[in-house]
Formats: C-alpha cells, structure tokens, sequence
C-alpha cells in the first residue's frame, strides 16, 4: 500500500487522543458532533486499511522492541480486528451524534464525550495491539472509562454502586488476564501476540500452560460477563443510554470474546478449552435468557439477551471448526447491529414517554412511527425471521451447534429456548411497545430529532441489507475474521437459503413458540420474577457476601496489626527480619559455621561492642545509656581500626566524639527523667525478641563466613581505582565515583535534615522573640 501502515494504524488512536483534549473546552452539541466526526473519519482510515488487512498477515506497525528480552511491541490489523474496529468506530459515531441530542442542555455532556472517546480509543487499542503490554494497557483503559461511564450519574447511590461492580470484577479479572499472557510470553519467549500464537508448541509445552489458559479464560469472562461473572452487566445499566447502547451491547463487552478468538489458534484443540468454554456459555446463554423474561425496564431486558449472545459468542469460539467460528463471527456482527439499534430505542421511548416499563407502554406507532419502524427492523432481525441478515446468523449458528458432535443435542436444545425467548424479547421491544391498544405515558411521545433517529434507522437498516447479500458479508469481513481465529484459511460461505432442513424447521419451531411466550408475557413475568429458584442465578448476591467478607477481614485485620503500639509493631518488624533469614537458611541447607576458624585476638572489639550494648540496654538512666552507646561505637572503630580501614575509623572516632558530646550536653541542659514503664514481662519479651534477633544475625554471619572467600569483587576494585577513578584510596574512590550516586542520595538526605533542623531552630528563635 502506498500508505505506510503506522500512519493507517496509528492515526484514529491519535485523534481520538487529541478529540478527548479538545472536547472539554467546547460546549453543547458542539462537543458530540466533533466526537461523531473524529470516530466517521477513524471509520474510514480502517475502510483505507481493510485491504492490507486481508493479507495473510494483516497489516503491520512495530513500534518497539528489545529483541534480548524478547519484547516486541506494534499494532496489528488482521480479519478479526477489522470486524471490531468497524464496529468500534461505525457504531461509536452513531452513539456519540445521538447523545448530543439525548443530553443536550446537561452541563456535564463535555466530559460523556471525552470518556467515551477515550472508551473508543482505548478499544481500537486493544483489538488491535500485537502485544501483550500494549494490549494490557488498553484493556485496563477500557475498565476505567466504563467505570465512570457507568457512573456518570455519581450523585446517586445506585449508579456509584454499579461503577464500583463492573470497576471490581472487569478489573480484577483483567490481573488475572495479566498473569496469564505473562506466563505466555514467557514461554513463547516474546510479547508479540502474533509471535506467541506462532509459537504454539513451546507455549503449550511449557508447565505452566495449564494454568496460563485458565487465568486467560478467567480475565476474558470477567470483561464479557461470563456465568458466574455476569451479574455486574444488567447492573450497569445505570448508566445514560448511550453508553448502555456502546458499552454494553456492541463494544467492550465483546473484548473478551475477541481476546478468546484471537489466542483460540493456540488453545482450540485442547480438551480443557473446548470443555470451559462450551460448558460456561451454555450456562451463561440459558441464564441470561431466563433473567430477561423476568425484568419490564427495557434496558435490563436488553442486558439480560446480551449476555445471552455473550454465552453464544464463547461457546461457538469452544466448539473451534470452521462452521462454528463462521457462526461466531457472523452472529457478533449481526448481534452489534441490532442490539446497538435497540438500545437507542429504548433511549428514545424513555426520553419521550418518561418510562422504560413495558409493562406500562403500548400502542406508540401513532405518535413515534419512525422509531417504531427502526424498532420493528432490528427486532426482525433479533428474531431471525427473514429477509434480514439476523435470519442468517441464526440458521447458521444452528447448523454450527447440531454439528457439534457429543454437544449436539445440548446446544440444539438450549439454543432452541433461548431462541424463542429471544423471539419474545424482539416481539417485547416491538410489537408490545408500539402496536395494541395506547397505554398513558407520563410523558406526551413523538419522534425524537434525526441525529437521535440516525443510529437505530441506519443499524437496522444495515440488517436488512445484509440480509439480502449474506456472500458479500462474508467475503468481505466473515471469512478473514475465521481465519484468523482458526489460525488458517477457512470458507463457509453464507447464504440465505439452505433449502428445506431440519434446521429451518428448527427456525420455524423457534419463532412459533417465541410467539407464544410474548402472548403469555405479561402473565409469565411476575410468575418469573417470584421464583426464588431463578434468584440463586443472579450471583450478585455472592459478589456481595464476598465483597462483605472481605470488609470484614480487614477490619479485622487492621484491629490485630495496626494497635497502636510503636514497641508491638518494632517486635513484628524484628522478628519477621530475624525470623525470615533463619527459616530460608534452614530450608535451603545454608546454616553452617566455619570450619577450623582461629581465635583472632581483633575479636576483644567485638566483645567491647557486646559489653556497651547489654550496658546501654541495662542502664537506669539517660546519660548513662548514651555513654554506653558511645562505648559502642568507639569499639566499632576499634574494630575498622583492627581490620586495616584506618580512614573509616578516624571518621567513626570523630562522629562518635560528637555524638556523645552533643548528646551529653543536651541532656544535660535538658535533663530528662523518663523512667522504664515497662513491666517484667514485656521487658522479658523485648530481651527475647533481642535474642533472637542476635542469634538471626549470628548463625546468618556464621553460614556466609563459612563459604570460600570470593575476592573477585575486592580485585576489581582494586585494580580500576587508579584507571577507573584516579585515586589511590579504594574505599574513597569507591564511595565518591563507584558509588557516587548512592553518596549523592546520602548527602542529599543529610541535607534536607540540616533544613529541617535549621527550620525548627528559627521557629523556636521566633517564637521566643514574639513572647518578648
């Protein structure tokens, strides 16, 4: 291309950046429109890209790299990340011009566009990052962006609650993710993504593999709400519709799904992976199914089937051959269509009648008709009834599940109620809110502006379209997308009829009894809802009981260790440093004592450091300890003294001298009288911990002088002191230019306690003049 790739993959991050910077100082509607247009043009830099991206691999941009420790970092767009970063963006320019009009006049509009510019960004980031650090790092980018996308609306107590929730569990999730590419890595001996997935063998050779695909697994359903994680999903829905409609529909909820499609070349024929996977999206599909027949707000009902397709998207990426990845790839796109579409639907019938209850709502074709049309197209297409391209993804995510061997009848049978239920949502957000008799609203409704009715007309009408000419869809993004996710070319081409099977009478089946649980809806609902069985499926209320626990325990925590009490904390302090050494000396066979060491009379030095500090732990009184400390530490210069360090020693003799003397004279101009308030036990507490303190110090002196003296160290100091840093005196020369910025960090904290000091003494200075 004549376009260098760093600049094609480089620029929509770019302006995203710069988008998110500008946006604060604007106002208004203002602020969205310059969102919406930074995401059409990032739109059409990856439509620029999608050429080289059909190459076999993709369209490159390195970065960095530190090829000695096997770190490689750039960008990378291939099949599968294309298919994301269209939806990204496309989708993202939708939503950002509908919710300058869904929020205009709020004063905090500004700040939603800069967070979800930055969402965009950081999402475009991590589909496309060809590394683990950089796919990390946007990972982490989109936690912390839903986290106050979700709770935009802070000043209630609800929506800080769901931002804490998602924040907890995406995040949380995303440090196991971070220890499991890690452990990747490592084995594959690179960063690069890519590189890791060429390096398959090593990777599943290594003894860690087992347990880096389940701490992958674990990151990747945290982030796509994966049972038992899916709870904190609907909870988001806290969050203003237009964040509902790009989070948690289209966008960052399917990262996770795209991160187990990206590594399946590497995992796909494991039995582990193919087990986990299937068996956790069947749980999740039925799950989310049952939730959403029992809730009437609008947002929540789209939350719950959203989950539903989650499951789906991560079992068909579990089953792993051709037909079950061509159905995954095929139902994502479809799946972000629609459920985009519905989502601001919903928006729309909220912000003009006043509610989101279907229950409460009906008969609003009259008042809202192209909302009710935009509605009618994606739930068609939600349903899978034909013409529309939902119609496709459904006869060929059948066809994937009844192919699926051992799994076949399960899948068949769960798919075919979850199915129908989707069936009975799509009628939900259709026919029930815009057809029958007109229910009152607290609010008089009409069609919302064009830049609200833009999205969800557009969205749904891509279904229909699509629909009509399912091989151009698949040749154009399907079928790279599965080759990248099997890891090798691979083609089952869609088409819109396959004839008369046993999977369009499955379809068939599906729609009539989908007919039927919208007819029994509003009896079925309540009916759900007081099901105490169902409540067991919402494992919110373990992330609870957990989240309680662990308050719990560190209060009492905090209550043991922090006391209060500075000498309890110096025993802890003590003892693990005494303690710690002993136990690693003694599990690793260390413990020794020199063989055949003479009596060295330079030993009586030592004896005097002993005698002055069991006197300064025994003196009575103040002045006595110090003097006994200054005997300390004339025996230490003794002892450099003894063992050839005269310069060192002359330096401890003088600040000894000092010490003392300054000591001596403070005291005695200010005698103190403190008296030891300790009582026998605790001061036979503090000569234990002494003990052993001491005898840590001993045995751990005693197992290095046991070793051979190793004097390579001491030889090459000796030898460049002169060349190396002209001067005769090795220990000055290594203080001043072999450690020179250790002596610099040193004197630069003499330093800034000679400020403090100095500080204090003018302050005490000025006081005593202010008191006259």
């Amino acid at each position: 291309m004549s376009i260098a790739p760093v600049f094609l993959l480089a620029l929509p991050l770019g302006l995203g950046f710069a988008a998110a910077a500008a946006v604060p100082a604007m106002r208004g509607r203002g602020a969205a429109q310059l969102g919406a247009v930074t995401a059409a043009v990032a739109l059409l830099v990856y439509l620029l890209a999608a050429p080289g991206a059909a190459e076999p691999e993709g369209l490159r941009a390195g970065f960095w790299a530190v090829p000695s420790l096997g770190i490689a970092g750039g960008l990378r767009l291939d099949g599968l990340s294309l298919v994301f970063v269209l939806l990204i963006a496309g989708i993202g320019a939708l939503v950002l011009l509908y919710a300058g009009r869904y929020l205009k006049g709020d004063p905090r509009l500004p700040r939603l566009i800069t967070l979800l510019l930055l969402f965009m960004v950081a999402m475009l980031g991590a589909v496309t990052a060809d590394d683990v650090v950089t796919l990390f790092v946007f990972w982490e980018l989109t936690s912390l962006a839903s986290f106050f996308l979700v709770g935009y609306d802070h000043e209630k107590p609800g929506a800080r609650k769901a931002a804490l929730q998602a924040l907890l569990v995406t995040a949380g999730g995303g440090l196991a993710l971070l220890a499991g590419l890690i452990l990747a890595a490592v084995a594959a001996g690179t960063t690069s993504l890519s590189g890791i997935i060429a390096a398959r063998e090593a990777v599943l050779a290594h003894p860690a593999a087992a347990p880096a695909m389940l701490l992958i697994i674990l990151g990747c359903f945290t982030k796509s709400a994966q049972f038992p994680f899916h709870f904190w999903l609907p909870n988001a829905m806290a969050a203003p519709t237009p964040v509902s409609a790009y989070l948690h529909s289209a966008t960052m909820v399917k990262l996770g799904v795209y991160l187990l499609a990206r590594l399946n070349p590497i995992y796909q024929h494991e039995a582990l992976w193919q087990d986990v996977l299937t068996t956790a999206g069947l749980l999740t599909t039925a799950t989310g199914a049952l939730m959403a027949l029992r809730e009437s707000d609008l947002k929540r009902v789209l939350a719950w089937t959203t989950v539903t397709a989650l499951g789906t998207l991560t079992m068909l990426i579990g089953l792993a051959p051709a037909l079950s990845a061509t159905a995954a790839v095929t139902f994502l796109v479809v799946h972000a269509l629609y459920k985009a579409a519905l989502f601001l639907v919903a928006g729309i019938v909220d912000h003009e009648t006043g509610t989101r209850d279907a229950a409460a709502l009906g008969g609003l074709r009259h008042a809202m008709p192209l909302t009710a049309l935009a509605a009618v197209l994606a739930a068609f297409s939600m349903a899978g009834l034909p013409p529309f391209v939902g119609f496709v993804a459904k006869e060929i995510v059948y066809e994937a599940k009844l192919a699926s061997g051992s799994l076949a009848g399960p899948a068949a049978m769960v798919g075919f109620l979850v199915n129908a239920a989707m069936v009975a949502v799509a009628g939900l957000m259709s026919w029930r809110l815009f057809f029958g008799p007109r229910r009152p609203t607290p609010q008089v409704p009409h069609d919302p502006p064009k830049s609200m009715l833009a999205g969800p007309i557009l969205l749904a009408t891509l279904g229909l379209l699509a629909g009509a000419a399912p091989s151009l869809l698949g040749e154009w993004l399907v079928d790279g997308a599965v080759a990248s996710i099997l890891g090798a070319p691979a083609s089952a081409p869609l088409k819109f009829w396959h004839g008369f099977t046993p999977v369009l009478a499955l379809s068939v089946a599906t729609i009539g009894f989908g007919l039927l649980l919208l007819i029994l809806w509003e009896r079925l609902m309540p009916r759900l809802r007081r099901t105490a069985a169902l409540d067991r499926l919402d494992t919110a209320r373990g992330y609870e009981a957990a989240l309680a626990g662990i308050v719990s325990w560190s209060d009492g925590t905090t209550r043991t260790v922090q006391h209060g009490s500075l000498r309890g904390y110096m025993r802890v302090l003590l003892l693990t440093c005494a303690l710690v050494p002993l136990a690693l000396l003694a599990w690793r066979g260390g413990l020794a004592r020199p063989e055949g060491a003479p009596l060295d009379p330079r030993a009586l030095a030592f004896l005097l450091i002993a005698l002055g500090a069991i006197a300064c732990a025994l003196a009575r009184g103040t002045f006595a300890a110090v003097m006994a400390l200054g005997l300390v530490g004339f025996a230490t210069a003794v002892v450099f003294l003894t063992f050839g360090a005269p310069d060192v020693a002359l330096t401890q003799f003088t600040v000894e001298v000092l010490l003392v003397v300054i000591l001596a004279t403070v005291l005695i101009r200010l005698p103190v009288r403190a008296r030891d308030s300790r009582t026998a036990r605790q001061r036979g507490a503090d000569a234990a911990v002494a003990g052993v303190v001491g005898l840590s110090v001993t045995l751990a002196l005693m197992a290095v002088l046991a070793e051979p003296f190793d004097p390579r160290l001491a030889e090459w100091f000796g030898a460049q002191s002169v060349p190396g840093g002209h001067g005769r005196n090795v220990v000055n020369v290594i203080l001043v230019d072999f450690r020179a910025l250790d002596t610099l960090g040193e004197i630069a904290v003499l330093a800034i306690a000679a400020f403090a000091v100095l500080a204090l003494l003018r302050g005490t200075k000025a006081e005593r003049q202010a008191g006259g």
